[in-house]
């Protein structure tokens, strides 16, 4: 899927795909076609029905309106994203069985891909971009469902300090998910981020690592550390742990002197996926976990790289509330 169109910085555009509604198809990888020095990032959606019928819209929440360009939500329903990609990440290709179902009787009837263009000196000449997405599927139906959780946070960073930003949700559908790949993104003070199964054992919490990594490297879909299996009851909580060395605050948001906090899960199972399909809580100072209900948090670890995975291990110290 490609699209080509010039635009500004900090610029969100979105083009749609319309799937054959008669015939269900099964992705089975992503070949992203792009470059970080002219796309911040990209994420493809599935939709029931798009933000609009136009061919290219601004479809960035708070980015700037474009002359000319019709301004619209990624979906207008039906909205689930299916893969992301930054900072020069690979291919990646799912494992044995599984796919992403899309058209047909699904849920997924357009894939809908947005690029956020943080630099447009390639643009200045007249230039067109054809940022996209190779996608790799068959017509086979696959044994096993693929499908993404996306856990983010809203909040703020203080100047010169450094911050947890926390989410997290129980799993309250009577489904067996089987994580398999997970991927992080913050904008440029994150440092670590970091997924974990929790479950209630009594009074305390076990914690068990889906995955953790420094945003700071490509920022592609890992596998997960270990076989983890989630189920109903189960909680899924991910931490950003951003350092700030500026003089302002830093909130989220969707530019780059903003910051973001997400963690996206992909998964599998049998049969139909989740309904639920993002995970988002207040941030700092409004939400921590320990806020949330959970104990025995794993502090250390969950804001620690282990040597030799970006150079050093971080020596961050927990926040304190």
């Amino acid at each position: 899927m490609q699209q080509c169109f010039g635009g500004t910085a900090e610029t969100y555009f979105c083009t749609p795909i319309r799937i054959d509604p008669a015939q269900e198809y099964y992705i089975t990888a992503f070949q992203p076609n792009a470059s970080m020095e002219t796309a911040h990032h990209m994420l493809l959606y599935g939709c029931e029905t798009p933000g609009t019928d136009e061919e290219v819209w601004n479809c960035g929440e708070m980015a700037l309106a474009q002359p000319g360009i019709k301004s619209a939500p990624v979906c207008a329903t039906g909205s689930q994203v299916i893969y992301a990609w930054a900072k020069d990440a690979p291919k990646l290709v799912l494992p044995e069985g599984v796919a992403f179902k899309v058209g047909g009787r699904s849920p997924i009837q357009y894939l809908v891909l947005q690029v956020h263009y943080a630099s447009v000196e390639k643009f200045k000449d007249g230039s067109t971009d054809d940022s996209g997405v190779f996608l790799y599927y068959t017509e086979t139906p696959q044994p096993k469902s693929a499908g993404v959780l996306l856990m983010g946070t809203g909040g703020r960073i203080n100047p010169k300090s450094v911050e947890y930003m926390e989410t997290a949700c129980t799993i309250n559908e009577d489904k067996i998910l089987h994580p398999f790949a997970f991927r992080t993104h913050t904008h440029a003070l994150g440092r670590v981020v970091s997924g974990y199964k929790v479950t209630r054992k009594g009074y305390f919490d076990d914690w068990e690592l889906i995955g953790k990594r420094d945003p700071q490297l490509p920022q592609m879909f890992y596998p997960v550390y270990k076989d983890v299996v989630l189920r109903k009851g189960d909680t899924v909580a991910a931490r950003c742990t951003m350092e700030s060395k500026r003089d302002r605050t830093t909130r989220i948001g969707s530019t780059n002197e903003d910051e973001m906090c997400n963690f996206y899960m992909m998964y599998w199972t049998d049969g139909p996926i989740m309904k639920k399909k993002t995970c988002f809580s207040l941030g700092p100072p409004f939400y921590y976990w320990n806020q949330g209900g959970l104990n025995n948090i794993p502090d250390k670890d969950a804001s620690s790289l282990p040597v030799g995975s970006s150079g050093q291990e971080l020596g961050i110290k927990p926040h304190q509330i």
